[in-house]
């Protein structure tokens, strides 16, 4: 199994933070986390494989992920990729460099907003992607330290209004608690959270939110924009692929420890939603860390 490096990036208390621009023809460094957050743009890295938590994605020509969850793991690999002269930028920068103070202003809001999903890593639309190349593409050059944290804010900025961005890691993977939103949606996703090795039944669920079957599940669907049969394996999955990086246990223990009855539509569910079978996935990581 490979190793999860524990990367300590070289950011002083008197750093806003690091630009690193960097070329190269092939991906070598391995699935790592940080306490910092990290905004990476490649370029020409089509056929990449990106890890970002239990989401494994091939990208096209460019891909953009801003990552704000501490110890969340990620990587990007080389895949199927054949470009001699991949181009990738890195920003990392202290969870605290914008402080809840100025995150709690009326202009800070969408970026506020932002940050809280990035905590399960966020990827950009093409569209968005496209309006911040331009300051993306001279911000590692740019002379000025000034400018450059002008530049970051307008590309955080940019971001924020990416209303095609979407989260790649799950929730249960990530440790994430559940968003703040419906008392009822939340009432129920906590208790989803704590008893996802259970079984779940549609009517009790129901219950606890005080409605019908029929009517929660439109309800939950209307406000996650997902099925809660849908959300139940998200979460399941999500533990499962914890235990996978994080504990030596077996395939077949920690199917039925986070609540699938059948090994084989477990591996089923899991190749169909992540892309590799459980064994696959489990070879990116291990438990061991090695700081750097």
């Amino acid at each position: 199994m490979s190793k999860v490096l524990r990367e300590n990036p070289p950011i002083t208390e008197k750093d806003c933070f690091i630009i690193v621009e960097r070329h190269k023809s092939e991906f070598n460094y391995p699935i790592h986390s940080h306490a910092e957050c990290e905004l990476n743009f490649v370029e020409n890295c089509t056929g990449v494989h990106r890890v970002v938590g239990d989401s494994i994605e091939e990208v096209g020509e460019f891909d953009l992920v801003l990552i704000t969850g501490d110890g969340l793991e990620h990587a990007w690999q080389q895949g199927n990729c054949t470009s001699p002269d991949v181009r990738e930028i890195t920003i990392q920068f202290s969870p605290d460099l914008l402080d809840e103070r100025l995150l709690g202003r009326n202009q800070f809001h969408a970026i506020r907003q932002m940050f809280e999903r990035a905590r399960l890593g966020l990827s950009f639309s093409m569209k968005t992607v496209m309006k911040v190349y331009g300051i993306l593409d001279g911000i590692a050059r740019q002379p000025d330290s000034f400018e450059q944290f002008l530049a970051m804010l307008k590309v955080l900025n940019e971001l924020a209004q990416d209303a095609e961005s979407r989260t790649l890691a799950s929730s249960s993977f990530a440790h994430r608690e559940p968003d703040r939103e419906s008392h009822r949606v939340a009432k129920v996703k906590a208790y989803v959270t704590t008893h996802y090795a259970e079984e779940l039944r549609l009517e009790d669920l129901a219950q606890m939110a005080g409605m019908a079957p029929s009517a929660f599940s439109r309800f939950f669907k209307q406000h996650t924009n997902r099925t809660l049969q849908d959300y139940i394996i998200d979460i399941r999955l999500g533990a499962a692929a914890r235990m996978l990086v994080d504990t030596s246990s077996g395939i077949s223990e920690i199917s039925y420890a986070c609540g699938f009855n059948n090994l084989s539509n477990f591996n089923r569910i899991f190749k169909a939603r992540r892309g590799y079978t459980p064994r696959d996935f489990r070879a990116l990581f291990t438990k061991s860390r090695v700081y750097v």
